[in-house]
């Protein structure tokens, strides 16, 4: 009875923190069907989002096969992503020196524009995926970099002076203090990266692939086709709202005491 009440609870939660962003969607494109039907615009300038469902319906196939190598480069650059900022922000918080080394150049990395940067990566490394998970690990270790190590520096002074009182090495200290006050500051990092991810992976293709949602969004707009471009970048925002849901879901699955003080009134 307690679970069907605890869910219950669970669900008007999610319904009054989404109802606001529902409510705007649904205004926002009235407004956009409304002007694109009554203004006399052409459709190859402001297609109506329904000429746009419309589109997604007929090309569904397509975009699909366009998406699912955007897909794959998407989640190859980002688990590299992942494994780079884990291990080097290990080797920082053990080796400080490497902090005021290493922080100029993450800095400077980040300050590098993707779209000049992609046909250099594209020009060095050929056509093929290599390219498209450099640069998506490019866009997205800074944040889940910086995340980590202001998760291991906010660890309680208390607990490991204890720790270290008790005996405890330097690495246990970590393991068993610093590594698990960084988490809740890792998937913050993981949810602003995830959201980078499939914007590097396109910028890559747009640069120079053989398939994927950026060589259709750019085929569609060689074509003066902008229903299909809104197509394709329908396709790539729900991609990253849906890898967007389950970083949220790991977060929930890993770090439920914080899910559960969150939402506790």
């Amino acid at each position: 009875m307690a679970s069907g009440k605890t869910s219950q609870s669970a669900w008007v939660r999610m319904l009054d923190v989404s109802w606001p962003a529902a409510l705007a969607l649904v205004i926002v494109f009235t407004l956009w069907e409304s002007y694109a039907r009554l203004s006399g615009i052409k459709a190859t300038v402001l297609p109506a989002p329904s000429r746009v469902v419309e589109q997604i319906a007929i090309n569904f196939p397509a975009l699909i096969s366009n998406a699912l190598p955007t897909l794959i480069a998407t989640l190859s650059g980002f688990a590299l992503s992942v494994m780079c900022a884990l291990i080097l922000s290990v080797l920082v918080d053990f080796i400080p020196i490497l902090k005021r080394a290493l922080l100029p150049l993450m800095i400077i990395s980040q300050t590098l524009p993707l779209i000049a940067i992609a046909p250099l990566v594209v020009l060095w490394f050929g056509f093929g995926l290599l390219p498209k998970v450099l640069l998506v690990t490019l866009v997205t270790f800074f944040p889940m970099m910086v995340a980590l190590v202001q998760g291991y520096e906010s660890t309680d002074n208390d607990l490991q002076r204890l720790m270290k009182s008790m005996g405890a090495s330097r690495w246990k200290i970590f393991h068993m203090a610093r590594l698990p006050s960084s988490l809740p500051f890792f998937f913050t990092g993981l949810r602003i990266s995830i959201t980078y991810a499939v914007v590097g992976a396109i910028f890559a293709e747009y640069a120079g692939a053989e398939s994927g949602l950026g060589i259709y969004m750019l085929a569609a707009k060689n074509n003066f086709r902008s229903d299909l471009v809104l197509a394709a970048v329908t396709f790539s925002a729900a991609m990253t709202l849906i890898l967007f849901a389950c970083i949220l879901l790991l977060e929930r699955l890993c770090l439920p005491w914080k899910i559960q003080r969150d939402t506790t009134p």
